[in-house]
C-alpha cells in the first residue's frame, strides 16, 4: 500500500523545503494566522517551475467562517480560473450556507471553474451541521476529497469521526485527517483500508536572516514573529515516511 502526505505551506521557502524532504504533495496557502488564505499567483508559477509534486493551491478570500457572499463567491471562482491557467494542479476550498449546511450551489459554481482539475472540501467540514450527511453532499457534488479534523480540534480528539468516515466512505471518496496530525496516527488509520492520505503541516520556526530590528515597531502581539519564518521540520516529515513504511 502506498500513502501519500500532504503538507500545507505558506512560504516559498517552506515548499521548497518540503518538497525536498519528501512531502508528495503541497498545499499552497497565504496567511497562516487566518488558517490559510488564496496564495498569489507568482508564488505558485515561481513554484510550478522549480517543482515536479503536486501543488493544490487554498481558495478562501479571507479569514473567518466559510459563508460568503456573491461578490466573494465571484472571487473565488476567478482565482480558481486564473491559478487554474498558470497550473494548480489542483484546489482546496469550501463553502456553507448561514444554517452550517453545505452550500450546494456555491460548490458546485467553483467545481465547474476548476474544469475537471481534482478538488478537496476543506476543514469548513468540521463546522459543518451534519458530517455524515454532508458527506454524502460532498460526494455527490464531485469533490475528490474531504480534509477534517473530525469536527473537533485536532484529529487527535477527532478520529473516532475520522475513522468512521473513512468506512462510510469507502472508495467514494479519500477522507484525509488535517489538523495536529501526528504520525502516531498513521499507525491508529492504517488497519483501515479506505486510509490513503493524511494532512501534516511539519511546520517548524525559522529564525530571520535579518540583522536589524526597530525596538519601537511592532507588526502583531508578540514582537518576536517579526524575527521568525514558518518553516518546515524535516525530522517530522521523516516520522511521517516512516510510518507509512513500518
Amino acid at each position: 500500500m502506498e500513502y501519500l502526505l500532504e503538507a500545507p505551506v505558506f512560504t516559498l521557502q517552506a515548499a521548497l523545503d518540503a518538497a525536498r524532504f519528501g512531502v508528495h504533495r503541497l498545499e499552497l496557502c497565504a496567511n497562516f494566522p487566518e488558517g490559510g488564505e488564496t496564495p498569489s499567483a507568482g508564488m505558485l508559477k515561481t513554484l510550478k517551475s522549480e517543482l515536479d509534486i503536486p501543488v493544490f493551491v487554498m481558495i478562501r478570500p479571507r479569514g473567518g467562517d466559510f459563508c460568503y457572499s456573491p461578490k466573494e463567491l465571484l472571487v473565488m471562482k476567478k482565482d480558481i480560473e486564473i491559478l487554474g491557467e498558470i497550473g494548480a494542479d489542483g484546489f482546496v476550498f469550501g463553502a456553507l450556507d448561514v444554517y452550517g449546511n453545505i452550500h450546494s450551489e456555491a460548490c458546485e459554481s467553483l467545481l465547474r471553474a476548476a474544469s475537471g482539475k481534482p478538488c478537496t472540501f476543506h476543514r469548513a467540514f468540521d463546522v459543518c451541521k451534519d458530517p455524515e450527511n454532508s458527506m454524502e453532499e460532498i460526494i455527490r457534488l464531485g469533490f475528490k476529497r474531504i480534509l477534517t479534523s473530525g469536527a473537533k480540534n485536532s484529529v487527535s480528539e477527532g478520529i473516532p469521526l475520522i475513522e468512521k468516515l473513512i468506512q462510510k466512505a469507502g472508495d467514494r471518496i479519500i477522507i484525509i485527517p488535517g489538523g495536529g496530525s501526528k504520525p502516531k496516527h498513521v499507525h491508529q488509520l492504517k488497519r483501515l483500508e479506505g486510509f490513503r492520505e493524511i494532512h501534516a503541516s511539519c511546520k517548524t520556526t525559522v529564525r530571520s536572516i535579518n540583522q536589524f530590528f526597530n525596538p519601537d515597531v511592532k507588526f502583531s502581539a508578540d514582537p518576536e514573529d517579526f524575527k521568525f519564518h514558518l518553516g518546515i521540520d524535516q525530522t517530522i516529515v521523516e516520522q511521517f515516511l516512516e510510518a507509512f513504511s513500518e
